[in-house]
C-alpha cells in the first residue's frame, strides 16, 4: 500500500499549544527593551545639549561633561578640549550602536521567537531581515558586542591616565575574550551550516 503525501498532519493537542503559546509571554520583555531604548534616546540628546552648551562657554555643562567623559580624576578645563570632545562623541557613539544593538533583539528576536511581521512589502524593512534566525541573530549580536566594546577600550584608551594599570589590561583582556567568542561563535554557526548542507545533498 503507498502512502499518500498529501496526508495533513493532525493537529497538536492542548500542552503542545498551550508551550507554543507561551511564545507570547516574551512580549512584554521586548516592550521593555523599546522603554530601556527610549531611555538611551533621552539620555544622548541630554549629553549632546550639554556638548553643545559647553561648546558656546556653559561652564556647568562643561563641568557635566568633563564628569561624564570619565575624567573624575583632573579638573575641568576652563574650555572644551579636542579630548574631552572626542570622548563625548564617542560616548554618544557608544549609545547609537546600543540602540542598533537593542533594535536587532527586538525586531530579529521577535521575528525569530515569536511572530512573523510580515514585513515582506514593508518599503523600510532592514536587509538582515530577509534572512534572520537564531544562528544569524547570535553571530550580528557577538559582532555588535565587539563594536561596542571597542568604543569603551578606545575611550579608555584616551582617557588612560585617569586609570591604572590593572583596569587598562583588564578591559584588554575582557574585549579579546568577546573576540574570541565571536569568532568560536560564527565558526560554530559554519559548521553547523555546513552539515545542514550535507544532509540536504545525501
Amino acid at each position: 500500500m503507498i502512502m499518500s503525501t498529501n496526508q495533513k498532519s493532525p493537529p497538536p493537542g492542548f500542552v503542545a499549544s498551550f508551550i507554543f503559546a507561551s511564545r507570547w509571554l516574551q512580549v512584554p520583555l521586548y516592550l521593555g527593551l523599546i522603554l530601556a531604548q527610549v531611555v538611551y534616546v533621552f539620555h544622548f540628546w541630554v549629553e549632546l545639549v550639554h556638548l553643545m552648551e559647553a561648546a558656546l562657554g556653559n561652564q556647568d555643562a562643561l563641568k557635566a561633561i568633563h564628569a561624564a567623559s570619565g575624567q573624575q580624576g583632573s579638573a575641568a578645563p576652563a574650555h572644551l578640549t579636542e579630548t574631552t570632545i572626542m570622548l563625548v562623541v564617542l560616548g554618544l557613539i557608544d549609545v547609537v550602536m546600543i540602540s542598533n544593538l537593542l533594535i536587532m533583539v527586538i525586531v530579529g528576536g521577535y521575528e525569530t521567537f515569536v511572530s512573523r511581521m510580515n514585513l515582506d512589502s514593508h518599503p523600510d524593512q532592514p536587509e538582515w531581515l530577509d534572512h534572520v534566525n537564531a544562528s544569524v541573530l547570535k553571530v550580528k549580536l557577538a559582532t555588535a558586542i565587539i563594536g561596542i566594546s571597542s568604543i569603551h577600550l578606545l575611550k579608555t584608551f584616551i582617557n588612560a591616565h585617569n586609570y591604572s594599570d590593572k583596569v587598562l589590561i583588564a578591559q584588554t583582556v575582557i574585549h579579546i575574550a568577546f573576540l574570541f567568542s565571536a569568532m568560536a561563535i560564527a565558526y560554530t554557526d559554519k559548521l553547523l551550516h555546513h552539515a545542514t548542507s550535507g544532509q540536504k545533498y545525501n
